[in-house]
């Protein structure tokens, strides 16, 4: 014999098993874990996801900052726990659901059902009518309306009586099944948007190619398996002078070749690789810039065009300049500068300075008192497209979710299994018949069936006899 079947104790995994399995098969878990998510939302909707951390640490000052950073308050629906919740209510749904479709399972797939007469006898929702017409006759005619409306019929004969057993809908049983499925498609795709889907935006030039984009919740740089390349861009406006409709010219390239060519506009986005790219803003950027020096020590000045992330010697030496980035709108301590370029000026023997160039003051570096004043004079521009890139592979599911949650909903409350039995007794000269039922849901609408199989079948006999 085996240890356990000698010692009649359980395996410690098995035990484990067991406890947990009690433990997610508890309806007061669902509740728990719906109240927690459903809080949670609510402090997630109160608290604005994914802004920028600055703004959270005036708003709720430093204690209150570093406890939300701590449990990730300000990208609640991707943190951890939040996942886990998801997780757990999902565990939770699939137990109970296998707990209980046991004898459901037995109900909808018993080949020879069993009926209790006794029970249709005690039942109030009956209607019984005598007629003179031979009993032959009635169970010929019960069994042609039977056949018409129900799964599953039987006939049995006893002594001087007739009984007619008949069901259908045994299926809708599973309407609350379905619910849940759908239930846990929708919180699965939910779940697998969370883990490998991403949001992002994108500014790219007219003639230009991007290869990466920002990801909204972190910041980072995130690659792309192909290019977006912006053809074109043109937008027109109301005579109000309002933006009336923004279309992009996109090209998807792929190993140097086009893939896709399409416009987009706002609500008509470009789907290519599960990846989704939407119309989003628009805007015009400097791209080649006129800048200009002016030597402190001989009051010589040189001008040079560049782009940004190109560089120049300065002659004299004065160092060396490269222009590193363009902001539409940067501010000085509480001032607002404007559109404002910024570079970075590097001397072999001193540490690199940033040079700030408003074009609107372009006398502003003159306050940094150093060898070389520097100018923006003049600007190159291009309009850009301003793209929204998102990716979220749970969509399929959640949308597959809905559609079952809907026919779920309408099985379980508006179809049930019933359940009818006809008792045909005969008198001698005439015959006496019970017709009565009973549905798992809705007894007003099986009452009502009751009645109409008893008027028909009365008006039948009447008509033969």
């Amino acid at each position: 014999m085996t240890e356990k079947k000698t010692t009649g104790k359980l395996h410690p995994l098995w035990k484990l098993f067991a406890s947990g399995w009690k433990l997610f098969a508890s309806v007061k878990l669902t509740i728990a874990l719906l109240l927690i998510l459903a809080i949670t939302s609510a402090i997630g909707t109160m608290i604005p996801q994914n802004a920028n951390h600055a703004w959270y640490l005036a708003k709720y000052g430093k204690i209150l900052y570093l406890v939300f950073l701590t449990f990730n308050i300000f990208d609640m629906y991707h943190s951890f726990w939040f996942r886990f919740l998801i997780l757990a209510l999902t565990a939770n749904i699939i137990v109970c659901s296998i707990n209980r479709l046991s004898s459901a399972w037995k109900i909808i797939f018993d080949k020879h059902p069993k009926f209790n007469l006794s029970r249709f006898q005690k039942l109030p929702e009956k209607e019984e009518f005598s007629t003179g017409g031979h009993a032959d006759s009635l169970v010929k005619n019960c069994e042609t309306m039977i056949k018409r409306g129900f799964s599953f019929y039987r006939i049995e004969q006893q002594d001087n009586r007739s009984l007619i057993f008949a069901e259908k809908g045994r299926w809708t049983r599973l309407g609350v099944y379905i619910v849940h499925f759908s239930v846990v498609l929708l919180l699965t795709g939910s779940l697998i948007g969370s883990l490998f889907g991403f949001e992002g935006y994108v500014n790219i030039l007219e003639g230009e190619t991007a290869k990466s984009i920002t990801l909204r919740d972190t910041g980072k740089e995130y690659p792309l398996d192909f290019d977006i390349r912006c053809d074109d861009f043109n937008v027109s406006f109301y005579e109000s002078g309002k933006p009336s409709e923004y279309r992009s010219s996109l090209s998807i390239v792929e190993n140097n070749k086009i893939v896709i060519k399409k416009n987009i506009f706002v609500n008509r986005p470009l789907h290519h690789k599960g990846i989704n790219i939407f119309q989003s803003s628009y805007g015009t950027r400097p791209y080649n810039f006129k800048v200009t020096f002016e030597s402190r020590a001989s009051g010589m000045v040189y001008t040079w065009e560049g782009a940004l992330g190109e560089s120049y010697e300065i002659p004299e030496t004065l160092g060396n300049f490269q222009l590193t980035n363009f902001f539409n709108s940067y501010k000085f301590h509480t001032h607002d500068l404007g559109k404002c370029v910024i570079g970075t000026l590097m001397k072999a023997d001193k540490e690199p300075v940033d040079v700030l160039m408003p074009l609107k003051y372009p006398s502003f570096d003159r306050m940094r008192k150093g060898d070389v004043f520097i100018s923006i004079s003049d600007f190159q521009s291009k309009d850009y497209t301003g793209l929204q890139v998102t990716r979220d592979p749970g969509v399929p599911l959640v949308y597959t979710g809905f559609l079952l949650i809907i026919i779920g909903c309408y099985i379980t409350f508006f179809m049930s299994h019933q359940r009818l039995c006809i008792d045909i007794h005969d008198d001698g000269d005439t015959c006496r018949v019970v017709v009565s039922g009973f549905a798992n849901k809705n007894r007003l609408g099986m009452k009502n069936l009751i009645r109409k199989i008893s008027k028909s079948l009365e008006k039948m006999s009447t008509v033969k006899s």
